[in-house]
């Protein structure tokens, strides 16, 4: 852990803050201003379904601009984004709140590259920890982020408008942490220059294919449950600060892991934690059946997290063995594209099954998901095996 990487987690963690509040609250602020309730988690989907759009743009400022200049105007991004969420939420509009979070994901593809700068400010040998412990900056998230959407709830006269202004000096904070990173020399890439490999040659290959599986699809089932429970919560009549406090600890399952996974992989390699990934999501979903106490979406949740983080990282950390440095932009494009295109999916789905079918079988729709990741993992263990490259 150097300065520069230390306030790189702190950008994340910053990161989380916004992303936590958006799921504490749009989903109920949706559930207000929505036509039909079904409509609810729109304002969820709209921010990732944002970041799946912007992927190819932000893929294209970083190579032309760098990594410190894209995060900056992402930022910027965020604080105009959340200023118009506000405005959506005291002019009661729906589908400005919905565009305003399309917006919002300019600066969700940008900060989701934060984890692929992590290895760029440490000697190589450190990358798999330098991965984990940028995003274990998600604890922040996991503090703030669900306490400041109970503080600010009822601070003006519409509920959680406030909130929406809070994430502007968010905004504002981690900019002024990001400018003070200095990160690798830029060069922008010349007319005709050579960008590496063509993306579906290096897509071609087995440890790409699991890398995306593992990291979107784990990512999917993640946001399926998560965006739900408060909606859940409500409708089986627990208030919305026990769903603040699930969401809180569901945070911390998430990024407390981070500050060892990187160790774990380092020992046991990154196919077996995430093995464990796959397992401890299908343990999240076999709590989650058993009831709708108070004790059940905690625990459900805080091994969803656990889960989560032993996938996201053994997926991100399996990806950068796939790449040469002249082809990062658009590997890491590709896999972000995949991350968003399934949480926007999951996002709008998890309203609208959580509405219309209920808790219990949102949570059956997810097991076939999870044996996919896991059915994923034994197909590149077994390439491996035979002596197949798996890997660039």
């Amino acid at each position: 852990m150097n300065r520069h990487l230390f306030l790189l987690a702190i950008c994340q963690g910053l990161f989380l803050t916004n992303n936590v509040v958006f799921i504490a609250i749009n989903g109920l602020v949706g559930l207000s201003l929505a036509p039909m309730a079904w409509m609810a988690t729109l304002p969820v989907t709209g921010y990732v379904v944002g970041g799946a759009l912007s992927t190819g743009l932000v893929a294209r400022t970083q190579a032309r601009w760098g990594r410190q200049r894209s995060f900056q105007l992402g930022l910027v991004v965020a604080a105009m984004s959340a200023a118009l969420c506000a405005y959506a939420a005291v002019t009661q509009d729906f589908w400005l709140l919905v565009g305003a979070t399309v917006i919002a994901g300019f600066y969700s593809a940008n900060a989701a590259l934060y984890r692929f700068a992590g290895p760029e400010l440490v000697a190589p040998a450190f990358k798999e920890k330098a991965i984990s412990l940028v995003l274990a900056g998600g604890i922040v998230g996991a503090f703030v982020g669900p306490n400041l959407a109970s503080a600010t709830r009822s601070l003006l006269a519409v509920p959680f408008a406030a909130a929406y202004l809070a994430l502007v000096a968010v905004a504002l904070v981690s900019l002024a942490a990001l400018s003070l990173i200095r990160f690798p020399p830029h060069t922008a890439p010349l007319p005709g220059a050579g960008s590496g490999r063509p993306l579906g040659e290096i897509a071609r290959q087995p440890a790409f294919v699991v890398a995306i599986i593992a990291a979107a699809l784990g990512y999917g089932v993640m946001n399926l449950l998560m965006a739900a429970t408060p909606i859940a919560m409500e409708r089986c009549g627990l208030p919305f600060s026990d769903a603040a406090l699930v969401l809180e600890w569901h945070v911390l399952g998430m990024f407390v892991p981070s500050f060892f996974t990187g160790h774990l992989i380092k020992r046991f390699g990154t196919l077996p934690i995430m093995a464990v990934g796959v397992l401890l999501e299908a343990m999240c979903i076999a709590v989650a059946l058993s009831g709708v106490d108070l004790m059940q979406f905690l625990v459900a949740l805080i091994t969803l997290g656990v889960g989560w983080n032993f996938l996201f990282v053994g997926g991100t950390t399996l990806l950068t063995t796939t790449y040469l440095p002249a082809e990062k932009n658009k590997a890491e494009g590709a896999m972000n594209f995949c991350v968003f295109a399934t949480m926007a999916l999951t996002s709008f789905a998890s309203g609208a099954l959580v509405t219309t079918q209920g808790w219990t079988w949102l949570n059956l729709g997810s097991l076939p998901v999870v044996a996919l990741i896991g059915a994923a993992l034994l197909w590149l263990a077994s390439v491996r095996r035979r002596g197949k490259p798996a890997t660039a």
